[in-house]
Formats: C-alpha cells, structure tokens, sequence
C-alpha cells in the first residue's frame, strides 16, 4: 500500500483530519487531531519492522507524557487500568514504547483502535474521584516505602501499651530516630481530624516524636480543620506532587537523627 492509499484508508476509517508523511525507508508519521490536554498531539508512527512486519508505535511519547504530571503508572490502581487497556486493544508495553501490530492489510482497523487505546491510558489522569484517593494511599505508601529503608519503617502503626483496640493509628512511623516520626497521609477533612487527635493523645501519653503530613491536596481541607492540625504536627506538604522535596526532606531525617 503506497502512501496515497495509505491517506486515504487511514481517513475513510476514522476522520478526514488525518494525514501521514513519509520519513525514511518504510516509515511513516501519522499526524491525528487527538491531543493531550495540554495541546500537544499523540505521537503516531507506522514502520515496518525487520522480519517484515508492520507495526504502529507511540515511540515512548505517552507514558513520558504522562509522567510530566507525576504520575506513576508502574504500581496499583493505575497500573491495572493500563495493563487492562494494553490487553483489550491488543497492544503492548515495550519497556514504555506502546505498540501494535498491523494485521494483514488492515491499517485503517489497527490506527483506530490504537488511537483509542491511547485514549483510554491518557484518560488515566481524570479518573473519578473516587478513583484518584485509592491511588493516593496506594502513592503514598509507595513513596515512603522507596523511600525509607524496610529495617526503619512500620506502617499502620499504633502505640502496642496504650492502644491495644488501635484507635490511633499512624500511616507511617519512620524507626531508628533520636525520636521516631510519624508521618501521615491526609486526603479529607475527616482524615485531618483523626491525625489530629492522634497527635494529641500520644503527647498525653508522654510519646516523644516527631510528625509530618502528606495531604492529597491540602487546598480542599477545612480552615478550621487545618487550622487546628497545623498547630499540632509538624513538616506538612501539602500533596504527594514534589516527591523530590519529599524524598529530601525523608533523607535528611533519617541521615540527621538517626541514633
């Protein structure tokens, strides 16, 4: 199929926006008006491989893309809407190239349901809100547990003298400090006044420690709420969007206090 036919299989199939231009021996970008939110167009390119086979191919562009908004689609919920996206249009993850083979001949089939398969994975950053929270614990206990080496982290930790019925949990006690810190990850209201009041009944019973909040997006907390817990705990970032300040901030508590 020359490249005319090729332009005019891949418009009759999906839009008449469609073009194609020919770069190099046997490989062709396709230029589509499917975007990312931020005005930059998918990257499409159909080559053919060495063992003659024709393939469509997003060059890295999508998860790189993605990555942009800090997004790792490499662990829990994130990851399973992509591995079942791959799997439903029958594409691949080549070491974060996505790619499709062409069946015989059917190059205008294979670019519409590679376009919507790259669709559907982009989608990934408007999941329901619902959604998005599952993947903030799923985010922050990832994070720490890069972070933090296995010996030196408990997570879901309750005080084991005081709080046998475990009503006071911390997400994430950082251990082998001068005082331990006790790290918790806030995504509502409601989970700011729990931190907040378990902060204050392990200061009743004389624990000595250090704290620090991780919010999903601080900005949606009550001011009164925050209000109250700002002045009970101690470092507060106010989502998991800097990891590097966060993972600096981690180092320098567990290489400065260490005991």
């Amino acid at each position: 199929m020359n490249l005319v036919e090729l332009r005019e299989e891949f418009r009759r199939k999906i839009c008449d926006e469609i073009d194609i231009e020919d770069q190099g021996l046997q490989r062709y970008i396709v230029y589509t008006p499917f975007m990312f939110d931020d005005g930059d167009h998918f990257v499409v390119v159909l080559k053919r491989e060495s063992n003659d086979r024709w393939i469509l191919t997003d060059e890295g562009h999508t998860f790189m893309h993605i990555s942009y908004d800090n997004l790792d689609v490499s662990h829990g919920t994130r990851r399973s809407i992509v591995d079942q996206t791959l799997l439903s249009f029958a594409m691949v993850n080549d070491s974060g190239e996505i790619r499709l083979d062409v069946p015989e001949g059917a190059f205008g089939d294979a670019l519409f349901s590679f376009l919507q398969g790259l669709t559907k994975i982009t989608d990934i950053r408007f999941l329901t809100r619902e959604r998005a929270k599952s993947t903030f614990m799923e985010d922050f206990r990832q994070l720490v547990s890069e972070k933090i080496p296995g010996q030196r982290l408990t997570l879901d930790y309750t005080d084991p003298e005081h709080d046998q019925k475990q009503f006071y949990p911390v997400d994430c006690r950082v251990n082998g400090t001068v005082r331990p810190l006790f790290i918790f990850a806030v995504s509502n209201d409601l989970k700011c006044s729990a931190a907040h009041t378990t902060i204050l009944q392990f200061e009743k019973w004389g624990r000595r420690f250090n704290s620090m909040a991780i919010f999903e997006d601080q900005t949606q907390i009550n001011r009164s709420i925050l209000a109250r817990f700002s002045d009970a705990v101690g470092k507060q970032f106010s989502d998991l969007g800097d990891r590097n300040r966060i993972g600096n901030y981690l180092d320098e508590v567990l290489n400065s206090f260490s005991g």
